[in-house]
Formats: structure tokens, sequence, C-alpha cells
């Protein structure tokens, strides 16, 4: 008998049909529309059973080849981790990465990696916005579950510091996305011409985030 698989509901306004995500941090979801019954969530996971087993496979298969045991990866580098005893921040030396060593280490990574996002995208933000001439006005690092970025009308940007676990040319297309949205709010022909203009090989790296996007987890 397949093992029973566990999974979430989470109901979505503005969804029209029934969604099974699955991710390796918070597993398998489902997304309903608000009046589609409850028991459509467990017919669509055992419909979907073998897809999930294989997406489960593909993106643990994902994190191992992208940051081997040990390591974590950095943009398109891999930084290996070293406990310390007695060390309360997480702190980057060359290729290594020293940590706490005790149940306070993940906490201390995310809020390494955070603040090294801020740096990496504020730069990146900083040479996009002035060379498509469109300033922004403030810059925040999230860690939203589903979104990688957003530029609001007024010009406050917002990141997920998780796209620091990718390759460099997601974050800087994702970067160019956003700058983008500063002159076009929509996805219109005239948004995607300058995003083209800018950031000619946006394709494969958008394709690469939509396929893995869920890998990038601690």
């Amino acid at each position: 008998m397949p093992e029973e698989i566990s999974y979430s509901v989470r109901r979505v306004k503005r969804a029209r049909r029934v969604k099974v995500r699955v991710d390796p941090h918070h597993g398998v979801e489902v997304l309903l529309p608000p009046r589609v019954p409850l028991r459509a969530a467990g017919a669509a996971v055992a419909e979907l059973a073998p897809w999930i087993e294989r997406e489960r496979r593909r993106l643990a298969a994902v994190r191992a080849r992208h940051a081997p045991a040990g390591t974590l990866p950095y943009l398109d580098e891999r930084l290996a981790l070293v406990g310390e005893p007695g060390r309360k921040r997480a702190h980057r030396h060359g290729e290594l990465l020293l940590v706490p060593d005790d149940e306070t280490a993940p906490r201390a990574i995310e809020l390494w990696y955070r603040r090294a996002a801020r740096q990496e995208i504020a730069a990146r933000l900083d040479a996009a916005s002035a060379a498509a001439g469109t300033p922004y006005v403030s810059l925040t690092i999230r860690n939203q579950r589903t979104r990688w970025a957003s530029c609001a009308s007024g010009g406050a940007m917002s990141f997920n510091w998780r796209l620091l676990l990718g390759p460099e040319r997601v974050l800087d297309y994702v970067v160019w996305h956003e700058v983008c949205h500063l002159r076009h709010a929509d996805h219109s022909p005239a948004f995607w011409r300058l995003l083209e203009r800018h950031c000619p090989q946006w394709r494969p790296a958008a394709a690469w985030l939509r396929e893995n996007g869920p890998a990038l987890v601690l």
C-alpha cells in the first residue's frame, strides 16, 4: 500500500482551480478556490500522488546538486559550514560560513543571509534603477513563501532573501524584472520589451526559477 501523503490546505480568493504545490520546507500544499469543497483537496492529492513523489525526488536532487552536504549555496558559490562553540552570529570567512554550534544555527544563518541579501540586492537595484532612469524609494528584504519580489506603485521594492540560494543570473533577472515595473506596472508588451532590452537573457533565468524555486530553502 502506498504511503499516505500528508498535506495542508490554503484558501486563495483569486484562485480559479485546485492547485497542488510541493515545497521541500513546507511539504505538500493544496490551494483551493473559495467555494470548492474541502474534500477536493484530498481528491487532488490522491490523483497527483505519482507526480508528488516524482517532484519530491526532483527537488531533493536539485538541492543536493546545488548544495552538497555540509555546504550552503550563495549565488554561484558554495560555502562550507563550520560550527563554532560559543558563536552567536553567522559570519563569512572566505569560502567558510562560521555558525553557532548549537540549535541557534538555523536562525543565525537566515539572519546572515538577510544581511547579505540587502547588500547584494541594493547594489544591483541601484545600478539597474540608474540605468533605466527609474528611481525607487525603499528596499525591504522579506521571507515570503511564494513571491520572489514586488514593486509597489510608489516605488517601494521588496525582495526575498532566498534568491541568494539560487544562481546569480536569476537574482539579476528578478532585480531587472522589478525595476521594469517601476515604469510599467503591468505585464504589457511594453514591459516585456523593456525587460528584453535591459536583460536579454531573462527567459532561461525565469524558467530556472519557475522550475527550481521551491528547492531554494535552507
